[in-house]
């Protein structure tokens, strides 16, 4: 805010964003327009001039409902220009709102906001990232960790949704996951775009959980859901823009490389892809082989999103992707700096991390040589320990415990 003329906060529903505006008015003394109000929302699309006229910041909830307000904004800025004058919140992405309806492109500094990471759970704030790029071998001189599997699993099943978080019993929560997407498909997404096909939703970000954690295949997804695959893909794009998921794209060096090759699909929280996919604590405990495969697509989307989090307040910016050459070989996440230092992050659900698990990491260091500053093997076992050249395993819970 005291850069910026404009910052949006942007995020899935219930993940704090209204709450984070309010703690905002208070220390300033403003209030908050809340336009998930019909009445608000009636009275500010009548009058959009009026509404971001007040004395600045004017905090501005859900924007995305009245999409004139931002040309209402702009016509603002055009007389003052100064930082700090607007602070808005949307469920659904700017680029998702009519082109005519972007016109602070430019002006407006969006924030990512995610569900809780599990160090803000626990009330402390978390460096592994940071540690990560600047000294990897310190990630090494560790105790050994005191995190059981069965408690991997209740935080992978709880997720990081704060109303989720709060919820005192597994059938209270499943009923609040429930209600959840049944209120972000009737609310946000069709807000977005009139669909011929609203009960295939549910259906298609089914299939799309079953695919957390793997290389995302819209065509199977859409034989899945029983819809053409070019109808899946434009669904799968306005779940995407209600947060519901997210894709971390093919790292490369070249433009060319990152564009051409197929982008990993991951839900935007584990507790939630843990309800689509019926998958409760007791069920993964046991161990069954098809619980097994599951756990593994779950653990890694709860780690890449536990990372991302951490690169939204690093210093500079860090760019995601995941690696995967023509043979199959790949890295789960490589996290990249401006500088083109680059850190590796595979993710495997065993108790035990072995150096074949490293494979993906030992070609991604070879491929750019200095610039790879060292490699993680995430696993929920209990040791530290090197599995080769700047290449170390290291227990999940270091992610928020380090």
């Amino acid at each position: 805010m005291g850069e910026e003329p404009v910052v949006a906060l942007h995020g899935a529903r219930t993940v704090g964003k209204s709450t984070l505006l309010d703690r905002v008015a208070g220390v300033l003394g403003r209030s908050r327009i809340d336009l998930d109000d019909p009445a608000t929302r009636a009275a500010a699309a009548a009058d959009p001039a009026l509404f971001v006229s007040g004395e600045a910041p004017v905090l501005i909830d859900e924007y995305q409902h009245v999409p004139a307000l931002l040309d209402a904004i702009k016509a603002e800025l055009n007389r003052d220009l100064r930082p700090g004058r607007f602070v808005l919140t949307g469920s659904t992405t700017y680029g998702s709102l009519p082109l005519s309806a972007q016109s602070l492109t430019g002006r407006l500094h969006r924030v990512d906001v995610w569900p809780l990471s599990q160090g803000e759970i626990a009330g402390h704030h978390e460096t592994f990232l940071e540690a990560l790029f600047d000294d990897p071998a310190a990630l090494a001189i560790a105790a050994t960790s005191p995190t059981p599997r069965s408690e991997y699993i209740a935080r992978i099943v709880r997720g990081g949704l704060p109303l989720a978080v709060r919820r005192p019993s597994d059938a209270a929560r499943n009923r609040w996951f429930d209600d959840y997407v049944a209120l972000v498909v009737e609310r946000d997404v069709l807000d977005l775009a009139r669909i011929r096909q609203r009960e295939a939703l549910p259906r298609l970000l089914a299939q799309l959980a079953a695919q957390t954690g793997g290389v995302l295949s819209i065509a199977s997804a859409a034989r899945r859901a029983r819809l053409e695959p070019s109808t899946a893909e434009n669904y799968t794009k306005l779940l995407e823009a209600a947060f519901l998921i997210h894709r971390l794209p093919a790292w490369g060096r070249t433009l060319r490389s990152r564009v051409t090759a197929t982008p990993k699909l991951h839900l935007v929280d584990s507790g939630l892809a843990a309800r689509l996919l019926r998958l409760s604590e007791d069920r993964l405990d046991r161990r069954d082989a098809a619980a097994l495969t599951e756990l593994g697509h779950l653990v890694e989307t709860f780690a890449v999103n536990e990372l991302l989090k951490q690169a939204t307040w690093a210093a500079t910016p860090i760019s995601a992707g995941h690696f995967r050459t023509k043979d199959g070989v790949e890295v789960d996440l490589v996290l990249e700096r401006d500088d083109g230092a680059l850190v590796g992050v595979e993710i495997k659900a065993a108790s035990a991390a072995r150096p074949a698990d490293a494979v993906g990491l030992r070609a991604l260091r070879d491929l750019v040589g200095d610039a790879f500053l060292g490699g993680v093997v995430l696993y929920l076992g209990e040791r530290t320990y090197q599995l080769g050249h700047r290449i170390w395993a290291v227990p999940l819970d270091r992610v928020w415990t380090a």
